[in-house]
């Protein structure tokens, strides 16, 4: 593309027979000042407050590049990068004597690469001169308020650093420019683009040193407060909070009810309440209602006598009798037949119940402990659970929430059972790679905790070298929701490239659609996909989407 560059040989002629000087001690300082700041803001108000000190100027900005907004997307969707207004200095010389400082209240604080002549500077990375304005003002957005404020130069400069446009530097001047000072100018959008690159690197530095520290002392506080959850690992938010509330239950003799899905860890749960309680020199006796046949519940729970039924050689105690002042861990409750029921009520109200083919009455002082993964609400509206019953146990509700939901613990669990499995197998500890754990944390884990250590134990038997080897087939995802950029694509066979593509190419469809096309911005398809503005901007026209 030629370049934009406009000079005025007669703007030169008049500055020349005006003879004026401009006074470029203040530029000369501006280069030195500028190498000195750490801060990428500091630097953009150094350089827009100095040139403004200088009499000929009237108004200096500087745009920089950004991921594509919301507002220039709606412009061209193909758009990946657009300039932000970061910095603004200059007054107008009317009655009101308005300021030009403030960069949220200007007409041009953001534009779309390309678009006006700012826009044109930053995609071509050519500069636009014009020694006076008066000779040629059509390029202008609003050629009256340079008549108004008497505006005779611009000067527009990209801001290039090691070949990449990061922005514009514009300034307006009340004099023609002469040569000597768009040189200054040239001089100076160098010098500004290599400072606003070293600030941004030593802000980088420094927030790297800064995380680090955090993490350090997280580190440590993840040391000291694992062996408080004993063998529960894990420090998300979402932990924290159950682990909050079972401090607030487990002193008590209340029911308490875990809710959760298969493989998120239940019972460390209720193991966790047991230890933390006054019972806990007493046994914690486990339950596994999904796996006793219907015929076996009573004797399971209550135990039986000799005699009571075939196969009943010997007097037995049962699991509630076990675990007298102790607590009972219901697990899968929800699995217990309606008619069984109430049978189960009375020894948790009354603390009474008889054996099998006995006629004398038990006492029991258990602390009850129950979990499923049903929603036992629908159960009882659907008859399937007795609403006795439900209240009776959901004393003390408490969610455990699946681990999709905590991805921050995925490296924590990791790296436990990649110990206990080496372990148990005899064999080394293998290395788990940033990538690795990438990848274990862009999964959804439908098998939750259960799940993971399985994998896991896996890739300890398979690898062969120093780093755990995940093996594809192990992730694989239902097929029902949308991929994301950082999510394994589900299939069970091999695809093609070809394939591949097309499957992007319709998930992608499929969630603009779903948003209306929004690209950027809260409930935006970028939000919902789980990338970047400017990466879905980019393979909308890749793909040649378009809304219909």
């Amino acid at each position: 593309m030629p370049s934009i560059v406009v000079k005025h040989h007669l703007g030169f002629k008049i500055a020349n027979s005006l003879r004026y000087k401009p006074k470029l001690d203040p530029l000369k300082d501006l280069l030195l000042d500028m190498a000195k700041e750490r801060s990428c803001d500091s630097v953009l108000r150094l350089i827009v407050e100095r040139l403004t000190r200088t009499p000929q100027v009237a108004l200096c900005r500087i745009w920089l590049s950004r991921p594509v907004c919301e507002e220039c997307a709606e412009y061209d969707p193909s758009q990946t990068e657009c300039l932000h207004l970061v910095a603004s200095s200059g007054r107008s010389t009317l009655e009101d004597r308005k300021s030009w400082d403030n960069v949220e209240r200007s007409d041009f604080r953001r534009f779309p690469m390309g678009y006006r002549k700012v826009g044109e500077i930053a995609a071509t990375g050519n500069p636009l001169e014009v020694a006076d304005v008066r000779e040629n003002n059509t390029w202008m957005a609003k050629p009256e308020w340079a008549d108004r404020e008497g505006i005779r130069g611009f000067g527009g400069q990209p801001l290039i650093y090691k070949g990449n446009v990061l922005g514009v530097l514009a300034v307006f001047t009340r004099m023609p420019l002469e040569e000597e000072w768009l040189t200054w100018l040239r001089m100076i959008a160098d010098h500004a683009a290599a400072a606003i690159a070293n600030s941004r690197a030593f802000e980088e530095i420094e927030q790297l040193r800064e995380q680090l520290e955090l993490e350090n002392t997280f580190l440590r506080q993840e040391i000291s407060e694992s062996h408080d959850f004993g063998a529960i690992i894990g420090q998300s938010p979402a932990l924290r909070q159950t682990m909050q509330q079972i401090e607030l239950v487990a002193p008590t003799d209340a029911s308490v009810l875990i809710l959760g899905e298969s493989g998120t860890g239940k019972e460390l749960l209720a193991r966790e309440i047991h230890q933390r309680s006054a019972r806990c020199e007493s046994p914690l006796i486990k339950v596994n209602c999904a796996s006793i046949p219907r015929e076996l519940f009573e004797s399971e729970f209550f135990g039986h006598v000799r005699g009571a039924f075939t196969g009943a050689v010997r007097d037995r105690a049962g699991r509630f009798e076990a675990a007298n002042n102790g607590t009972i861990f219901l697990d899968e409750v929800g699995e217990i037949p309606i008619e069984l029921q109430g049978k189960l009520l009375r020894v948790l109200q009354e603390g009474e119940f008889e054996r099998v083919g006995e006629e004398s009455t038990r006492s029991v002082d258990v602390r009850v402990v129950a979990a499923t993964n049903r929603d036992l609400k629908a159960e009882v509206e659907a008859g399937r659970f007795r609403e006795d019953l439900y209240f009776r146990l959901n004393v003390f509700p408490l969610e455990f929430a699946p681990l999709r939901d905590r991805k921050e613990d995925i490296p924590l669990l990791a790296a436990h059972f990649i110990q206990s499995a080496a372990q148990r197998l005899g064999r080394p500890a293998p290395r788990l790679s940033e990538a690795a754990l990438g990848r274990l944390q862009s999964y959804s884990w439908p098998g939750n905790v259960r799940e993971l250590q399985n994998v896991i134990e896996r890739g300890v038997i398979t690898s062969t070298g120093d780093t755990l080897r995940i093996d594809g087939f192990t992730l694989t995802t239902p097929t029902t929701h949308l991929v994301t950029g950082a999510e394994p694509v589900a299939n069970d066979g091999i695809m093609t490239e070809d394939e591949l593509v097309d499957l992007q190419k319709k998930n992608l469809k499929a969630a603009l659609d779903r948003t209306g096309w929004k690209i950027y911005g809260p409930g935006g398809t970028a939000e919902l996909l789980g990338i970047r503005p400017t990466t879905l901007a980019s393979r909308i026209k890749k793909f040649g989407l378009s809304r219909s």
